[in-house]
């Protein structure tokens, strides 16, 4: 009880301080509102530009609570002063006129017209005056990321009077990635020092660092004539050294990019292992199923205006229906009867795609529509600077990956799957022990029509949706399936990454045009010598 009685009574005592400590910085806001209002005041009368720099620092010294958003507002330009009696506002732009508050209190005070208020010049000496005030008052912010970019800030001004102010705030930090951004702040800022020793010490603090700030500033110092031959050199290593580092992490961000496109040639040529590697169809209609995922996409976010960001979990299940039906319509009305004729087949579904083009123009016209990308998909990981990934080309390989992997169980552990095999290897045997061949051949068929449907959702995301959008993939799919080995899922999957490795790594030395011609011409040397591609089917599904 003694124990419960204390921790009530520490718990008191915490409430009682934290209470106390509010009130005294109420009381000190109270306190200084005169004051911050006079310099309002003096802010609005200022003629000069000088003027209003002084008053500005005179804000940011205040101690207000508002001192920073005013601040802000004066640097936006929304800081104006009305004819009538000079007062300092707050103007957003409001119908004709202008929606105006106090800027001390946030109260609002109406609207006024437009020549009823005069904005408060500046020039771009002040602006970045008060760019440096409102960093200095940011060192202080609760929130990392706002303190961060402050700090950035200092280091890019040039101020020498600011490496003491970091100095101190970084003997206060305790975040071991805000203590490293002040470090390298304060050597950028000691890149302009007089002593050449200071100079050396700064330029080998931030020979790594990959911002465009740096490695300007060193480019100045590597060809400043008037300095030391010892600085010219150390800033001549420094970018050396971090042109290194930055050819590093292209061919990284390259490989990235490469890999995102053979997710993307890995989920359009799946489907098309299925129809074509495991039931030997040739589909020219596959790129136009890939195209009704995508525009069913597009309907559903035209469908949900308001749930973008939970567009892609409906249109996905929706596209994988969509084209799975259209893919089992195509096979139940004609392809089925052209089993075993593969010329007759290509000649079918091409004309099927033709059909399906069609359609989409005359429903939604021909002109491209522009799928959103949720919130969730936008933007980049910085994974060390200078080095980043975009997150919807990252989503889009996990989504590959996990694709082939729910295939991958579909085929080896469902009686669909254990069907779809004997039908493959022996059709014959496969009637002999009742399995329904017809019926096994259309969900096969619906299924990888299906899967282009989802590569359809996942290129919606990457490119506009238009009737032409199936066609740059349908050769490629081909492609990535028979340099593979024609229905081996295994062998789609490593082709398709490395051909969009490949690609990607000769787009930079050869262009974009020329590495597909390369491309083209190894695998078509490739299976000259190697038939069965990478990864052969073995048994009676290789000897049929």
């Amino acid at each position: 009880m003694t124990f419960f009685r204390s921790r009530r009574r520490k718990g008191g005592r915490a409430r009682l301080v934290t209470g106390f400590l509010a009130f005294l910085a109420f009381a000190h806001a109270a306190l200084a509102s005169p004051e911050f209002a006079e310099t309002l005041e003096r802010l609005g009368a200022a003629k000069s530009y000088e003027d209003r720099l002084l008053a500005a620092r005179r804000l940011a010294e205040s101690g207000h609570p508002n001192a920073l958003a005013v601040l802000g507002d004066l640097l936006e330009g929304r800081l104006y002063t009305t004819r009538t009696d000079g007062r300092v506002v707050v103007a957003e732009t409001a119908g004709e006129g202008y929606a105006i508050r106090d800027p001390a209190t946030g109260e609002d005070l109406g609207r006024v017209g437009r020549r009823d208020v005069t904005r408060i010049g500046l020039n771009n000496q002040l602006r970045s005056s008060l760019r440096m005030l409102i960093a200095k008052l940011r060192l202080e912010d609760d929130n990392k990321s706002r303190r961060l970019a402050a700090i950035e800030e200092i280091g890019r001004s040039g101020d020498a009077e600011m490496i003491d102010v970091l100095a101190e705030l970084a003997g206060r930090e305790h975040d071991d990635k805000i203590k490293k951004a002040i470090e390298t702040a304060i050597a950028v800022l000691r890149l302009d020092a007089e002593d050449a020793e200071t100079r050396i010490a700064a330029i080998e603090a931030v020979s790594g660092n990959m911002s465009a700030h740096v490695r300007a500033k060193l480019t100045r110092l590597a060809g400043d004539d008037s300095l030391d031959a010892e600085t010219r050199e150390a800033a001549a290593r420094a970018l050396e050294r971090i042109e290194a580092k930055a050819e590093r992490y292209e061919l990284l961000s390259t490989m990235f990019f490469g890999l995102s496109l053979g997710s993307v040639l890995v989920l359009a040529a799946i489907g098309l292992s299925v129809t074509f590697g495991i039931k030997g169809v040739i589909n020219m209609a596959h790129g136009e199923l890939i195209m009704l995922g995508a525009y069913t996409t597009y309907v559903v976010q035209q469908a949900f205006p308001s749930a973008i960001d939970y567009s892609l979990p409906i249109a996905i299940p929706a596209a994988f229906v969509v084209s799975g039906l259209v893919g089992i319509a195509i096979e139940r009305g004609i392809v089925r009867f052209l089993y075993g004729r593969p010329l007759e087949t290509l000649l079918a579904t091409f004309g099927v795609s033709l059909i399906l083009q069609q359609t989409v123009r005359t429903v939604f016209s021909p002109l491209n529509r522009s799928v959103t990308t949720p919130s969730w998909m936008s933007g980049s990981i910085e994974i060390v600077p200078g080095f980043a990934l975009t997150l919807n080309r990252l989503y889009i390989l996990a989504f590959s990956l996990v694709v082939f992997a729910l295939l991958l169980l579909v085929l080896r552990y469902t009686r669909l799957g254990l069907e779809m095999r004997a039908v493959t290897q022996n059709r014959a045997m496969a009637k002999a022990m009742g399995i329904r061949s017809d019926r096994v051949d259309m969900l096969a068929f619906g299924l990888g029509a299906g899967i282009a449907g989802v590569a359809g959702v996942a290129l919606s995301q990457l490119t506009n949706v238009g009737p032409n959008l199936g066609q740059a993939y349908i050769v490629d799919s081909f492609m990535v399936v028979v340099f593979g080995g024609v229905g081996n899922l295994w062998g789609t999957l490593v082709s398709g990454l490395g051909l969009g490795v490949v690609s990607k790594l000769l787009e930079p030395e050869v262009g974009a045009v020329l590495a597909k011609i390369l491309v083209l011409v190894f695998l078509i040397l490739f299976i000259q010598k190697r038939p069965s591609g990478l990864f052969p089917q073995k048994g009676r599904a290789a000897e049929g």
